[in-house]
């Protein structure tokens, strides 16, 4: 695949890779277990439509069921589903009481807001994806229920997985109370990370896995930091994952420091962090950690923060703080009305609302004939201009590729099946896939198809395989068309913001650990550093995602590949600073002007990329000692 993606351009390489790993086989026994046993009950007792909507709301969710602790699948799902029920009962009702041109108007707004609210996180995107998918069905899927019995058995479904999520042990998982083992994972993989980034250092290999690093401490962080009644660590396991959590921070830290300096390690330095991993999923002591040499700040950091880990682990510790800071209504709403959120509102709100004005005129010129099913049309337009799912033109590939091959497949089960068995029995099965078709769109896709005509059948309608792929060939038609129209404002504003945001970390972590009136708060520190390292890795992908773009899109974040780069050296020599002036109080000339010849590159990076920069972020550095 290497080859094959160095062979094409960007964007149809993208649409061709697929994400690997093992098997998710408790998401699997999750899937079956939800919208077809649901379809089931309502079909035996006679509600077959309830069970249409209830499935269709565990199926949502199913979307959303990525690995990680219960905890955090209780946001993760539950937000996106109570988004997906609003919209349900907001469609039903202006589909049964407003005219084609109201409905439409009022679908656009809609969409302007769930577009402008996703650039808030995941967990928004999947809440307004779900909110503007849901409002689709509503209004257009006929159904004999009152708009508010659709909302609750909507929920009722998602609610059923979510059920399974808390209730179920994942497979294998024997240490430990198991409510927690997507933490105890999720906390391993941070040690693991940073024994792969010990024996990494001084090699070519050190930047990736300081990156991993980022990558675990982020997952880490969103599985301890879940909605809960109290507002602290209740339970004995639950405190002890946390402490061991923040543990591994100053030997993240150390780790970091030594990948800056560019030299190996020892070998025996990675040992301790290894069997720190081990003892966090097997829920034992540590015993005896290998002591690494303390000839440098950086090793005897680490030599320290080993030492204070093994206490922790053996003893218990008090320091369950997941250093992170809860985003205020301010910041919020600066996100959703600054430019990312304008943007990406925008042009939600164009695809959806012109997805929905060209499925009325259709429908109401009959083209549908006596069947409306014109929601899918503006149901399949948002998933397309979602772009946590891909660059654009990847999108549209996958998509179209995936409802070609669903609708064929189906149209072959739909011959053989009886029904309604038969169809009961594939949407099991659809359910069961696609924790594991999540991994690609096309295939995701693919599965869904098959999955929601396979709901409409059992519903009563006849099938509608093809007019499906008509439509989805015109949704694909539309979000092209809409997402290469020249913005209101400044394009790439997405990446900008997420640049922006990410500069403004690391110039506020920076003056934390240059000021010396500071440098004792460690808590603050790595509060600012892990924040530094988020928004570093969601700018990156952000890029990552627009690089992959068709190059009338992707000119438009060119130059701030550069930049993030920048910032990530600045964000490492800060972490080694911090290291240097724990150990001696002062910085050497090689911190100083590594500190001083970044800010500097920094300065032209963002100029040449048009990135404004704040007053106040040019820092003073301080003279070595």
């Amino acid at each position: 695949m290497s080859r094959l993606s160095a062979a094409v351009p960007p964007w149809l390489a993208h649409a061709l890779r697929a994400q690997r790993g093992p098997v998710p086989w408790s998401a699997v026994v999750r899937g079956a277990l939800a919208a077809g046993p649901l379809l089931l009950v309502a079909v035996l007792s006679g509600r077959t439509s309830v069970g249409v909507v209830a499935a269709l709301g565990a199926m949502l969710a199913g979307i959303n069921d990525r690995p990680g602790s219960r905890r955090a699948a209780v946001r993760r799902l539950g937000v996106p589903a109570l988004a997906g029920a609003g919209g349900l009962l907001v469609g039903s009702y202006a589909g049964q009481h407003v005219g084609a041109v109201t409905l439409t108007l009022l679908l656009t707004v809609l969409g302007l807001l769930a577009g402008a609210v996703s650039a808030v996180g995941p967990v928004a995107s999947g809440a307004g994806t779900q909110l503007l998918v849901a409002a689709a069905i509503g209004a257009g899927m006929p159904l004999p229920e009152p708009g508010w019995q659709r909302a609750l058995f909507f929920v009722g479904g998602a609610g059923w997985l979510l059920v399974l999520r808390l209730a179920l042990p994942t497979p294998g998982a024997t240490a430990g109370d198991y409510r927690f083992d997507g933490e105890r994972d999720a906390v391993g993989g941070v040690y693991d990370a940073v024994a792969a980034l010990l024996e990494a250092a001084g090699g070519p290999d050190a930047p990736g896995r300081r990156v991993a690093l980022t990558a675990a401490l982020d997952h880490a962080q969103d599985a301890l930091g879940g909605p809960r009644l109290r507002s602290y660590a209740s339970s004995a396991a639950e405190r002890r994952l946390h402490a061991q959590y923040a543990a591994a921070l100053p030997i993240a830290e150390a780790a970091t420091a030594l990948a800056w300096a560019g030299e190996a390690v020892p070998a025996r330095a990675v040992e301790g962090p290894r069997r720190l991993a081990v003892a966090v999923r097997t829920s034992t002591h540590t015993g005896p950690l290998p002591a690494p040499s303390r000839t440098a700040p950086a090793l005897r950091a680490l030599d320290d923060a080993l030492l204070h880990a093994a206490d922790t682990f053996d003893r218990g510790g008090d320091d369950t703080a997941l250093h992170t800071r809860r985003r205020t209504a301010t910041s919020l709403a600066r996100t959703v009305l600054g430019s990312a959120g304008r943007e990406y509102g925008l042009r939600v709100a164009l695809c959806f609302g012109t997805s929905v004005a060209v499925a009325q005129a259709l429908h109401h010129a009959r083209w549908y004939g006596s069947h409306s099913h014109w929601y899918w049309l503006p149901a399949t337009a948002v998933f397309l201009v979602k772009p946590d799912l891909g660059p654009l033109a990847s999108r549209v590939i996958c998509r179209a590729a995936g409802t070609v091959l669903g609708a064929v497949l189906f149209a072959g089960f739909a011959a053989l099946l009886p029904r309604p068995a038969g169809l009961v029995a594939l949407v099991a099965l659809c359910g069961a896939l696609i924790p594991v078709a999540t991994r690609h769109f096309a295939a995701q896709t693919a599965v869904v198809t098959v999955l929601v005509l396979s709901l409409v059948m059992v519903g009563g309608e006849p099938g509608a395989s093809w007019s499906r792929i008509g439509e989805t060939l015109l949704a694909c038609a539309i979000v092209l068309l809409v997402g290469h129209l020249p913005a209101l404002g400044q394009r790439g504003g997405g990446v900008r913001a997420r640049l922006t945001h990410a500069a403004e970390a690391a110039h506020v972590y920076l003056a934390h650990v240059l000021d010396d009136g500071t440098t004792d708060d460690r808590t603050g520190r790595w509060t600012l550093r892990r924040e530094a390292y988020r928004a570093l890795a969601e700018a990156r992908a952000s890029i990552d995602l627009a690089a992959a773009e068709l190059p009338a899109l992707a000119r438009h974040a060119e130059g701030t590949d550069e930049v993030a780069a920048t910032l990530e050296r600045l964000v490492d020599t800060t972490t080694a600073c911090a290291v240097q002036l724990d150990d001696t109080g002062r910085l050497t000339p090689q911190h100083t002007e590594r500190i001083t010849a970044l800010l500097d590159e920094l300065a032209e990076g963002r100029e040449r990329a048009g990135l404004a920069v704040k007053e106040g972020q040019a820092l003073p550095v301080p003279l070595a000692g």
